[in-house]
Formats: C-alpha cells, structure tokens, sequence
C-alpha cells in the first residue's frame, strides 16, 4: 500500500510529501491523521529544527476529499463536524502553532484544504506552476478549515471576499502579492529555494525561533497591549537560557555562536 505521507530527513530538515497524485493530494482523512502524527515525532525529535510541506505529481493539494466528506455529511451534521472540519482545523492550527519553522513549497494546485495549508503555515514558496482558489462555495459550503479567518487576516477583508465568493483560481504571483505566499520561483528551483530559506533561519538559535514563532502566532489578532505581554513572555523564557548568554557573548566576541539549543541548559544566577 502506498503511504500517503513520505517523510525524508536530511541533516536539520525533515521534508513531508503529500503522496497521493492520483487524487491530487486530496485531504483524506488518513491523510490529515498521518500528517498529525508525523508532526508530533518531528516535533520531539531533536536534530529535525525545519519542516518542508510539498506534494508530488501537479498538486500541492486539490483540497479535501470530497466523496469522502460527502459520505460524512450524509451521515449526519455532526458526524461532518467531527469527522471533516474539526480534523481539518486540528491539522491547519497545529501547523501554525508549530514550534519548528514549517516552510510549504506549493509545487501545483492548492485548492481549497490545500491553499488553508499554505494560509497556516508561517512561511511558503510557491512554484511558477501553481495555481491558488478558495472553490469551496462551488461545493455550495464555506471553508472549513481556517479559510474564512486567515485568509481575511492575511490579504484584508475585500480581498478575501472576493476570491471566497467567487472561488475563482489566482496566479502565484497573486499569492505574492496578497501575503499567501513569501515567494514565487521557477518550478525546478522550488525546493532547493525553500531548503535554502530554512538554512538561513536554522543558523540561529532553535530557541529564539521557536519563541518568535509563538509570539507572532499567539500575538497577532491580540490588541497590542496584550501582544506585547505574549513578546515579553516569549523574552522571559529565553532570559534564562544559555542560548541568550551565547548569543552576546559571540556578538561582543565578534565570533560565530554555537548554540547549545535546549531549555535545560540555563545560565545560573
């Protein structure tokens, strides 16, 4: 049986490959479950600090699997939220809350599930061969798994609304332009261009950027007063840690700081 995720680990980076090019990389439930659970070893195994999400074939993703949900729906509402909508906003809140870098390089369509991936995800690269659209309203329903809210947030409100009434595809660099997306490049160059990007953030500490992570994520939709107490919670916890001491010390040195890169390794008082 072919899996439906390839996970591939090379140094600091582990690469996750929706496989499923028959279907274009729906969504299935599988899928978003096997996802789920690759995240969680990711996120406990201490050598992987960056993540790159990309499908094979000519999708990222086409979105969730329809005749699947169909058959939830046909079941009952509540088999439908349970079974497709909440897994779906698990799987999207779990990668924005993610306290590893996770870079999407969307290397085809990503429709629907698939551009609310990108829309989650604290950094993507898009290939000059994707194609973006918010189709959910042809299906006579609204996104389900964070559509609605991140992508309004990302792109304002108009802007959103349109391509949420309309379902209507978008070019990459339209993507660019809206906030979806930090880059587009040529198809070939995709991932050599998002292992390059995650390099060049993985040189700093694993701390630092797991705290920067949390509070942009947490602190974005805060007002300001209380996003800057999320900021100076996140300082807090580096305070202590010899992450922080080495990072001045190699400044004031004007050398390279080798970061020890744990939680457990404090300076002491």
């Amino acid at each position: 049986m072919t899996e439906c995720v390839l996970k591939q680990v090379d140094g600091a980076v582990a690469t996750l490959t929706l496989n499923r090019p028959e279907k274009l990389n729906a969504l299935n439930y599988e899928t978003i479950d096997t996802l789920l659970a690759a995240l969680d070893g990711i996120e406990d195994d201490g050598r992987v600090r960056g993540v790159i999400l990309t499908g094979t074939g000519r999708a990222f993703s086409a979105g969730g699997d329809i005749p699947e949900f169909s058959g939830s729906v046909a079941r009952s509402p509540e088999a439908a939220l349970r079974d497709f909508v909440a897994r779906g906003q698990r799987l999207t809140a779990r990668i924005e809350a993610f306290r590893k870098p996770i870079l999407v390089a969307v290397n085809g369509l990503a429709y629907g599930g698939g551009c609310e991936v990108t829309e989650a995800a604290p950094l993507a690269i898009a290939s000059d061969r994707a194609v973006f659209a918010k189709p959910e309203i042809r299906l006579g329903m609204p996104p389900t798994f964070g559509g609605t809210q991140r992508l309004s947030r990302l792109a304002g409100r108009k802007r959103a609304m349109q391509l949420l009434l309309t379902g209507e595809t978008f070019s990459p660099d339209r993507a660019l332009e809206l906030g979806l997306v930090n880059a587009v490049v040529p198809h070939e160059e995709l991932l050599p261009a998002a292992r390059a990007l995650l390099e060049r953030i993985l040189v700093h500490s694993p701390l630092a950027v797991a705290t920067i992570l949390t509070a942009v994520t947490r602190g974005l939709n805060l007002p300001i007063t209380e996003g800057l107490l999320v900021e100076a919670e996140q300082f807090a916890r580096m305070a202590p840690t010899a992450d922080l001491r080495e990072g001045l010390d190699s400044w004031i040195a004007r050398r390279h700081p080798i970061y020890p890169g744990t939680w457990s390794s404090v300076v002491g008082s």
